[in-house]
């Protein structure tokens, strides 16, 4: 159909941009041929010069419910003027304690208490403090180590760096955390390729945890973290199998399990969790980008009961958890996610990201027989896209595909070297799955 939307008038670019050294991202690079966005409405970017851009990344998996809804900014803007800020620590407001009962009534049972803090990368380093404190109170302080998972992404602090196993985040940054380790990633291009959903190989992955329990014993290892779909590296569903193993392994060491649902919460793969998805109720589990989509800064922990209790004895007067951040739970954070939740409750959006997967799937999977494909794995409504490398310059085309897309091709997606991939809001249309599949192959063909 054609759009007869009016296109949104320019807007005044500044003349310098050397003064913002930006993050991830190529800033020589990127300042001599800007990607500069103006605004948003439901799928779409406008850009400076008045480009209207289909977003297939859902702004960075964050936007699951679309972009410009009123009843989050009008939510956010009511908020302001009525309570701007209040202090977490030892004040409340009624509207973090709504929310945090309404996360809890959407996660699988057992995970009934939320700690919040500002992002995703928080969150990791949240639910690390918590497993190395949980095992002190226990009387396990020999429980220290930490295990990642190679190709895992858990933001940018250092414990969660510490975990990651991305190299080019890691190689930087010296030594980072000591006794830390990593599981194997699941991915076997091999035996995996062109998966829909949760590759059948690869469920044995998760018995190296086996191992690394016998060479550093049980009783050092506070807890296992990992990303029910890895997102950040390219889209690595987890095998079919993978999780229920580790859940097993974990629990007969006495090792918690964490899930880091930074991407995967709040619908991407048609629950409100994967947890849910997966039936593996993990000790912790971190969310973020969802929650808000996108509107605010939030991120959180989701706890068992078993751990919060643990930390409720001694004095009352005391406090239990010496951890917390300025703008935890931040009243406008708090006003911009109730009024998400109701939008994806009232609009049925997970249900409706179950109900596209199939058909996202196969639209996505057409794109096999293109210029440099190698490999394409989709779950929920996100896909990756592997194109072969440049010899010699690794990533380089998945960074022309990133500019051809935008400057040539009127759509935004997301590049992990040479990985493209595709996480568009939930409310995306058939006909729109169509349209972002065309523009990808043209994006495809003109990096061959």
């Amino acid at each position: 159909m054609l759009d007869k939307s009016p296109r949104p008038a320019t807007v005044s670019v500044p003349n310098d941009l050397a003064a913002h050294w930006m993050p991830f991202t190529a800033n020589r690079a990127f300042k001599k041929a800007p990607r500069l966005l103006a605004g948003a409405k439901d799928m779409h970017y406008f850009t400076v010069d008045g480009r209207k851009i289909i977003d297939a990344a859902a702004g960075m998996w964050c936007c699951n419910a679309g972009h410009g809804r009123t009843q989050i900014s009008e939510a956010i803007g009511k908020q302001a003027a009525a309570l701007d800020y209040a202090p977490p620590f030892q004040f409340g407001i009624p509207q973090a304690f709504e929310l945090a009962s309404r996360i809890a009534d959407l996660a699988p049972a057992g995970l009934d208490h939320v700690f919040f803090c500002n992002s995703g990368s928080e969150a990791a380093d949240t639910a690390l403090k918590i497993a190395l404190a949980y095992h002190q109170l226990n009387g396990q302080g020999t429980r220290t180590r930490l295990i990642g998972r190679e190709r895992g992404y858990h933001g940018v602090g250092f414990g969660g760096t510490s975990v990651g196993g991305i190299v080019n985040n890691r190689k930087m940054f010296g030594t980072l955390l000591a006794g830390v380790d990593h599981l194997p990633h699941t991915y076997d291009r091999e035996k995996q390729a062109f998966s829909k959903g949760e590759p059948e190989y690869g469920a044995h992955f998760a018995d190296e945890l086996e191992r690394l329990v016998n060479l550093h014993g049980a009783s050092t290892i506070a807890a296992v973290i990992v990303e029910p779909m890895a997102g950040s590296t390219g889209v690595l569903p987890a095998p079919k199998g993978y999780l229920k193993r580790l859940r097993e392994i974990t629990q007969k060491h006495g090792i918690l399990l964490i899930f880091d649902e930074v991407i995967t919460g709040y619908g991407r793969l048609g629950f409100a969790f994967a947890a849910e998805r997966y039936g593996v109720l993990p000790d912790m589990l971190t969310f973020a980008k969802g929650i808000t989509n996108g509107a605010a800064p939030m991120g959180g922990v989701l706890v068992r009961d078993t751990i919060h209790d643990a930390f409720m004895s001694g004095p009352e007067h005391v406090v239990e958890l010496t951890h917390g951040y300025t703008y935890s739970a931040h009243p406008i954070a708090c006003a911009a996610a109730l009024a998400t939740l109701d939008i994806y409750r009232d609009e049925k959006l997970f249900e409706r990201a179950k109900m596209l997967e199939p058909k996202f799937a196969d639209a996505v999977m057409s794109l096999k027989g293109e210029p440099n494909v190698v490999d394409i794995r989709t779950v929920g409504l996100t896909a990756g896209i592997d194109l072969a490398s440049r010899p010699d310059l690794p990533g380089k085309r998945g960074f022309d595909g990133l500019n051809s897309a935008f400057h040539d091709n009127d759509i935004m997606l997301r590049v992990a070297g040479d990985t493209l991939a595709l996480t568009p809001p939930l409310i995306v249309t058939e006909d729109q799955i169509g349209e972002i599949v065309d523009k990808v192959a043209k994006v495809i063909r003109a990096v061959a």
